[in-house]
């Protein structure tokens, strides 16, 4: 496909070794509204969104979730790609208090905000101290900051609006923000440290990679080591034929710090529908070679067999979605980064 070509051409220009801790971080350069540089003209903004009740919604509920979920996937442009990210991280100290906990009023009603409070408490310590977040990363290339601005200006409100439309509320992730996200990822265990003023950082010449950045970094065959923590990087090679949505609910259910990601990559609808064409060709031309033969067996009354049929029903019915239901291909893939103390297999 032209578009992976493209894609793929455009990221191994950006590939170097780096020989220190801070050319690990992938960002060159960031801006106080939130818009990091992360390629040779291609930028990225982060937005955070909350969880749904799906699990527990009827089914009626359910399938107009999917088709909120898959109008919100349509929009997105096919020069840009997303990145849906489940955070599993430990929970920080001082924004538990200050955000989750409810503040003493000095009223009658401070005894309901202690037991409310000490019950939080005590959910959190259930979960190992382990939240969830989630959040989803749009990357587009642009000429410049202006452009790329411009153009988040218009896909976050686009956003906002379809997660809205899901019952979720959708917010824009400024450069602090992001930059805490990548901290309590590289620095496990020292979320209560993370101190940086975007102003302050410009007027002392300080790199912000500095605040962020792991003590060290080392490579093994199959694993890497931040810091004092291990990690590992796992992806899904092969899916099969029927997936649960409660899928990736099942994978970021374990109490331990990690990240799992859906890469998605939009497929131009001309690319598309040429993919899908050939495909369905291809069944096609299996199933008359196989029928070519069973008449050159003399076996003129067999019947085609089921996992030939099957191919042939789904590569009719992806055609029709993208011709006329005016649905889009994507493109995706599954990673889980697992960090942990130790390197125990």
């Amino acid at each position: 496909m032209k578009i992976l070509n493209t894609i793929f051409k455009r990221d191994s220009d950006e590939i170097k070794i780096s020989y220190s801790a801070q050319g690990i971080l992938p960002v060159q350069t960031i801006w106080q509204d939130g818009i990091f540089l992360v390629g040779k003209n291609k930028y990225s903004k982060s937005f955070k969104f909350m969880d749904i009740n799906y699990a527990v919604a009827s089914k009626e509920d359910k399938e107009t979730m999917f088709l909120e979920y898959s109008d919100l996937l349509n929009s997105l442009d096919t020069g840009a790609t997303a990145k849906i990210t489940i955070n599993n991280r430990r929970i920080n100290k001082v924004d538990f208090k200050k955000q989750i906990l409810l503040d003493m009023k000095n009223d009658k009603l401070d005894k309901y905000r202690k037991e409310y409070n000490k019950m939080l408490e005590e959910q959190a310590q259930e979960a190992n101290g382990i939240v969830q977040e989630k959040i989803i990363t749009i990357s587009v290339y642009k000429k410049s900051i202006e452009d790329a601005r411009n153009y988040f200006a218009r896909i976050g409100a686009d956003l906002i609006s379809k997660f809205a439309a899901l019952g979720s509320k959708c917010i824009e992730l400024d450069t602090k923000e992001r930059l805490r996200i990548l901290h309590d990822f590289y620095r496990t265990g020292e979320e209560t440290s993370f101190r940086f003023e975007f102003d302050e950082a410009i007027k002392k010449g300080h790199s912000f990679k500095d605040f962020i950045c792991p003590d060290s970094f080392k490579f093994e065959e199959d694993y890497f080591k931040m810091g004092k923590r291990y990690g590992r990087v796992l992806f899904l090679k092969e899916y099969a034929s029927f997936i649960k949505d409660s899928m990736v609910t099942e994978l970021t259910e374990l109490n331990k710090n990690m990240m799992l990601s859906i890469d998605i990559i939009p497929i131009p609808m001309d690319e598309a529908v040429k993919e899908a064409e050939n495909r369905r060709l291809g069944i096609e031309t299996n199933i008359t070679n196989w029928q070519r033969k069973q008449v050159a067996n003399n076996n003129f009354s067999a019947i085609i067999p089921y996992d030939m049929e099957q191919q042939r029903n789904e590569s009719k019915e992806f055609l029709d979605d993208l011709t006329t239901r005016d649905q889009r291909m994507f493109l995706a893939i599954i990673t889980m980064v697992i960090t942990a103390d130790s390197n125990c297999k």
